[in-house]
């Protein structure tokens, strides 16, 4: 008899490994495989999750106020998404989510045509509020001014309000700015923001929250002031206060618009 002859112990030995796989086998159900499968589908899901998340830029909430009491109805233009369309002096735009940008190109145009009124380069920071504001600079009847500021976000402190001021009025030129409690008057008030020039910003400026009124007078007087509608506050609110030139009237001199920032 030919061939060659394998010793019993190596055959044994041979037996236990093709019993050890043979079981290995038959552990690997379908339900098995199955669950196996999952865990691996769950787990590169969370993997490609987290790179998503290591990679998401938050956008900038933007806004728009015209402050223009010579500007034509106009749109305005963000980075070739339309924030507000049709609007006039006094219009306070909500929030829009635009991608956050470095250079975001802003373009006003009249709302009759295409041509820009005026155009402006502005940063828009992520997970931040800006407000983009139009404003007449004064030196010509066609003359306009583009302003974004970064606004507050977070509300003010327990029982407490925050206002910001800016001056975009150059026919009255720097104004003193004061926040009046009901029942008091300006004679004994205490100036909040003087000399405030203008293209100046004043605020944010935390102050008791009541019930008070705004008044703004030419730097230096204590006469020809606008005076708000008395604002009933009850803590948290923050607000911006572009103060403008009155359009029809020379008493007062000035005129503002008020914005709610966080309520």
């Amino acid at each position: 008899m030919s061939g060659r002859l394998v010793p019993l112990s190596k055959m044994r030995f041979k037996s236990s490994i093709w019993n050890y796989w043979m079981k290995k086998a038959r552990q690997l159900t379908l339900p098995r495989l199955a669950v196996v499968v999952l865990a691996s589908l769950v787990m590169a899901f969370s993997l490609s999750a987290c790179e998503n998340v290591a990679s998401y830029t938050q956008p900038s909430l933007v806004r728009v106020i015209d402050a223009s009491y010579i500007a034509p109805a106009i749109d305005v233009v963000v980075e070739g998404t339309t924030l507000a369309a049709n609007i006039g002096e006094g219009y306070i735009s909500p929030y829009g989510t635009l991608p956050a940008n470095s250079a975001a190109t802003v373009k006003i145009t009249a709302t009759t045509g295409d041509t820009a009124l005026v155009t402006a380069s502005a940063t828009l920071k992520a997970g931040a509020q800006h407000s983009i504001f139009l404003t007449d600079n004064g030196a010509a009847t066609n003359g306009y001014t583009v302003t974004v500021l970064e606004d507050q976000m977070i509300a003010a402190a327990v029982n407490h309000s925050a206002f910001r001021f800016i001056n975009e009025a150059p026919r009255i030129d720097a104004v003193d700015v004061y926040i009046i409690p009901t029942g008091t008057t300006i004679a004994n008030a205490i100036v909040q923001c003087q000399s405030l020039a203008v293209g100046a910003t004043c605020g944010y400026l935390s102050f008791t929250s009541q019930t008070v009124t705004v008044e703004i007078v030419p730097a230096g007087t204590t006469t020809n002031a606008y005076v708000s509608a008395s604002l009933a506050l009850t803590g948290g609110e923050v607000r911006t206060v572009m103060i403008i030139d009155s359009q029809l009237t020379s008493d007062p001199a000035a005129s503002a618009v008020i914005a709610a920032d966080v309520n």
